[in-house]
């Protein structure tokens, strides 16, 4: 439950973020008779991560239990740490420009006199954060027992639109880019738990050997099938019977994710210094 609300949270937040933000240039310059072009962009993206993501969950139960389904478990979480990893750094280095950046190409679909220029555009912009959200969800369900996936996704996405409506308000008295960098190393951390259940996965599947007994058993205290323990798991990639493999994985993701977010944040933040001197 809690790594779907994050998930639905910080997808939510910057999706309505990019409706509000093509919806009140529209209105600044004038041109309310596109609002309909950017809606059915939407309403189309929305329906392509629902179809696909229903689609993609019964074709799984097809497979239950068998090895068919646990390489497209191992496939999922891989993709879905790679995308994780990206969205983090990619919104790290442009939160400040992405208003510009959407007006920019409003101005062009709008120059082009394309009809579905616009609804295009919020088509690819909001599609995007559909399919990613559709993957981890995925992901999710897969790590997890499926409790409370729905009830957090549902909750994520509520706080994330009156978040996004308090944004629209407020303008520029809300740190865009605090919050992303905030909601990115939380995420960073439940990427770097789907690396380590990947690494379980190719090792059940012998594609991965295993080295040595397991680091510890937990599973008598903390068991990775009890409520909290599924919590732990889901988010924070808690174990009850790693192997060291799944450990190193788990460590050097962060180490190196967290090294690199931190250099980004400093880079960031010498041109403002530059430009204030």
């Amino acid at each position: 439950m809690l790594a779907t609300f994050v998930i639905f949270l910080r997808e939510g937040v910057e999706a309505s973020m990019i409706v509000a933000i093509l919806l009140a240039y529209l209105d600044r310059i004038g041109q309310r008779q596109h609002f309909r072009d950017v809606l059915l962009g939407v309403g189309a993206a929305i329906v392509l991560m629902l179809g696909g993501g229903v689609a993609a969950y019964l074709l799984l139960t097809t497979y239950a239990g068998s090895r068919v389904q646990t390489i497209f478990e191992t496939g999922t979480f891989l993709l879905a740490a790679a995308v994780l990893t990206y969205m983090t750094f990619w919104m790290q280095h442009h939160a400040r420009l992405l208003s510009s950046e959407l007006r920019s190409k409003a101005e062009q679909a709008l120059d082009g006199r394309a009809r579905w220029g616009l609804g295009l555009l919020a088509f690819q912009a909001v599609g995007r954060e559909g399919l990613e959200t559709m993957v981890f969800t995925l992901a999710i369900v897969f790590a997890s027992h499926g409790k409370g996936v729905i009830a957090g996704g549902a909750g994520g996405l509520a706080v994330a639109l009156a978040i996004a409506f308090v944004m629209y308000r407020l303008g520029r008295r809300i740190d865009v880019g605090r919050f992303f960098t905030v909601v990115g190393a939380l995420l960073m951390v439940f990427a770097a738990g789907i690396l380590a259940d990947a690494v379980e996965n190719l090792q059940q599947l012998r594609w991965l050997p295993v080295v040595g007994p397991h680091l510890w058993n937990t599973t008598g205290t903390l068991s990775e099938s009890s409520s909290i323990g599924d919590v732990f798991h889901t988010f924070f990639g808690y174990a009850d019977r790693p192997t060291a493999a799944q450990l190193g994985v788990y460590v050097v993701y962060l180490a190196v994710t967290i090294a690199l977010f931190s250099r980004g944040r400093r880079t960031q933040r010498k041109p403002v210094t530059t430009a204030q001197a």
